[in-house]
């Protein structure tokens, strides 16, 4: 069960970060205390190497203390005290999330099982697909299935009516499963920070067409996934999560494959997961995941 499922009707997340300096834990977690609020977890990281100070506090309001709007307001004039960019949310909230898949339907059917299982705090707002393939898959579960095929001629207005379903849905998190076409760098830019791919490497090796092959035919010992933002520069958004096996040389291509399929839903799940509970920060090229309570 995920911490949000599992969360009280009343709690919040707090998400933060700004540059590190004396006194800004003490600054945030005093104003949640003098307002009546109980903080239930808070996890912090200094990232030395670029000065930035990152935090997620998650915290209930105690009877008697202010209301949420008046608690949001007053944090306000704190975090502008520390130059901090900052987020309170409640935890149960889900995340409005659109899913972008080709054919391969492994990453599809596995988030939309763990989303209905209550494993994924999300809302699917739709399945956008290149290919007509998944629509009875998809429909079968009560999501609106939409097919935007993809050429040379038609990219830039297929991009145009994927933004418009972005906008219309207020989607605020799009994954990739699977989906075998490379957004533009104007559209991946609109998305940063919250466009998720699945890669099916252990980046940043055996890129392209037929990756298992090209692990087979170099004996690879491990067989790895990895889910990233995504970014203008191809397969080289922060890494939000990543998944190895062991493989050695029994494995066929096709066997590697399986385990690849494995390893692609689980890196992809983890990764919307930490997104959803607000557990991932981008810091440069890289990312802070807080993987505590």
């Amino acid at each position: 069960m995920s911490e949000t499922a599992a969360a009280p009707a009343d709690t919040w997340i707090l998400t933060a970060h700004c540059r590190a300096a004396v006194g800004v834990v003490a600054a945030v977690t005093s104003y949640l205390a003098e307002n009546r609020c109980y903080i239930c977890a808070l996890e912090q990281f200094d990232d030395e190497s670029t000065a930035k100070f990152f935090m997620r506090a998650v915290f209930r309001p105690e009877p008697g203390a202010p209301p949420m709007a008046a608690i949001e307001a007053g944090f306000a004039a704190v975090a502008a005290r520390l130059g901090m960019t900052w987020m309170m949310r409640p935890a149960r909230q889900p995340t409005r999330t659109l899913i972008l898949v080709s054919k391969l339907d492994h990453c599809l059917m596995d988030l939309l099982y763990r989303q209905s299982k209550g494993d994924l705090n999300m809302v699917v707002t739709g399945v956008v697909s290149n290919h007509p393939d998944l629509r009875e898959r998809v429909e079968r579960e009560g999501i609106t299935f939409h097919h935007l095929p993809v050429t040379p001629e038609t990219k830039r207005d297929q991009e145009a009516r994927l933004w418009e379903l972005i906008q219309e849905t207020g989607t605020e998190l799009v994954v990739l499963a699977r989906y075998m076409q490379i957004l533009s760098d104007e559209l991946a830019e609109r998305l940063a920070g919250r466009c998720i791919n699945i890669h099916h490497s252990f980046l940043p090796s055996f890129k392209g067409a037929r990756p298992y092959h090209q692990a087979y035919e170099r004996g690879v010992k491990l067989i790895g996934a990895t889910a990233h933002y995504v970014t203008s520069d191809l397969d080289e958004g922060p890494i939000i999560e990543q998944v190895v096996t062991r493989v050695d040389h029994n494995y066929k291509p096709e066997d590697l494959a399986k385990v690849g399929r494995d390893n692609e839903c689980l890196a992809l799940a983890r990764a919307v997961k930490y997104h959803t509970e607000h557990r991932v920060f981008l810091d440069g090229r890289k990312t802070v995941v807080f993987l505590g309570s």
